[in-house]
């Protein structure tokens, strides 16, 4: 697919654009409205593909759960292993969609890999994730990030305090979620391992804060948020944080992402994931 389609795409889904100027703008490009309503669905999320891992799976127990915020309760969504052993516990933060049914899967599949997950909804405070994806970043971008962030280091604690927890605590973050997996690095001094899937940097100023050891995957053409990738290793390997950055070539922003058709690469999102896994492993437990 045209690459100035993906960007126009990126911009919608980050600045936002109001979906009638985005149409309007994907018509000009494919040069017809029929043209630009065939390319839609091919650009947007489909939850059918969602369940890599069912909810059924043998191995694993998922439930709803909740646990204090900062002055709410949040909701989240939980899996773990069945066995009655201790795990390490994994944050795992959505994308700038919210809670939705792609993010729980994640969920699963760090737990059918050895963990208890935790899956917080960042919009719990206004009742939770709307199935509407233009309303959920709509929500999303109205957030107060002082709170929003402190409800995310209360998920930390609540999942690393659960009885089949030994612990250590990582997280793991998607776009939206990446940025702030780069903010619980700088504001936990607990967390054990962090890992950002295209994520805003942290400030530079903030990294000496960072003791956990940190992962960052980007794929190559995500121009908009590679921006600040130099800027961030250079402080990263000033403050001497133990860390990994990998930059997968051909990649789009989003490219874990397997409901994003467009989006979606199979063999980066693979490799990324296996590197994520083998921190968590090495680190978490």
């Amino acid at each position: 697919m045209d690459q100035k389609i993906i960007n126009l795409f990126d911009e919608y889904t980050h600045k936002p654009l109001k979906r009638e100027e985005f149409i309007r703008r994907l018509a000009k490009l494919t040069g017809s409205m029929a043209a630009a309503l065939t390319v839609l669905p091919l650009l947007e999320v489909n939850y059918a593909k969602a369940a890599m891992v069912p909810e059924q799976d043998d191995d694993i127990v998922v439930e709803d759960v909740t646990y204090p915020g900062d002055g709410i309760t949040m909701k989240g969504y939980v899996a773990r292993p069945k066995g009655a052993d201790k795990y390490g516990s994994v944050v795992v933060i959505h994308e700038n969609r919210g809670l939705n049914p792609h993010i729980k899967d994640v969920a699963r599949r760090v737990a059918k890999a050895g963990f208890v997950a935790l899956a917080p909804d960042a919009l719990s405070g206004t009742g939770g994730t709307p199935s509407n994806e233009d309303e959920a970043r709509e929500e999303i971008g109205k957030l107060d990030a002082a709170k929003t962030l402190q409800n995310f280091l209360n998920g930390l604690k609540y999942v690393g305090s659960r009885s089949e927890s030994n612990g250590k605590t990582g997280c793991v973050g998607f776009c939206w979620g990446g940025a702030m997996a780069n903010q619980l690095a700088v504001n936990d001094p607990q967390l054990d391992a962090a890992v950002a899937f295209y994520g805003r940097q942290p400030a530079s100023v903030d990294v000496k804060k960072i003791k956990a050891r940190v992962q960052l995957h980007y794929g190559g053409l995500d121009e908009r948020v590679n921006q600040g990738i130099p800027e961030y290793e250079k402080a990263l390997k000033d403050a001497g944080i133990k860390y990994e950055l990998f930059i997968y070539e051909g990649a789009q922003h989003a490219f874990n992402n397997d409901t994003a058709p467009t989006r979606y690469n199979e063999a980066a999102a693979k490799l990324a994931w296996e590197r994520t896994i083998k921190l968590f492993k090495e680190v978490v437990g």
